[in-house]
């Protein structure tokens, strides 16, 4: 499963209303063994570094971490993909999202990530109503 947007599903993002913030859905799953130089570590702790990094770049531009937690179990749905951690992230706008992910202060730190993440799918997602 990649680990990068394609350039499909970026130009789908943006067709989304902008002028609103959007919260990413982050589904996470890690390598057991981390790679690169991250010799001895696990992909979480690997990964951990990239998050870090990314929180302030995120709040310095205007989003904010809103929550992250450890997956149990799934109680409905079936899929073979299993997930270590889901977390929410708001951006500004998906203008902003994209001006963060592609900004070359985010590849410097992508080393961590790639070096982490077995696997994301990362879901852009609009307030709304039910009902």
């Amino acid at each position: 499963m990649p680990i990068t947007p394609s350039a499909e599903t970026i130009q789908e993002l943006m067709k989304g209303p902008a002028d609103t913030p959007v919260v990413m859905v982050n589904l996470l799953t890690f390598k057991k063994q981390a790679t690169d130089d991250h010799e001895g570590e696990s992909g979480g702790a690997a990964y951990l570094q990239y998050a870090e990094r990314m929180r302030k770049i995120v709040e310095a531009a205007g989003g904010r971490f809103i929550w992250s937690g450890r997956v149990d179990s799934v109680v409905i749905g079936s899929s073979d993909e299993r997930f270590d951690i889901v977390a929410l992230v708001e951006y500004p706008s998906r203008a902003a999202f994209l001006e963060i992910a592609t900004s070359p202060e985010v590849a410097k730190i992508g080393v961590h990530r790639a070096a982490g993440l077995e696997s994301q799918w990362l879901i852009a997602t609009t307030a709304t109503r039910l009902g």
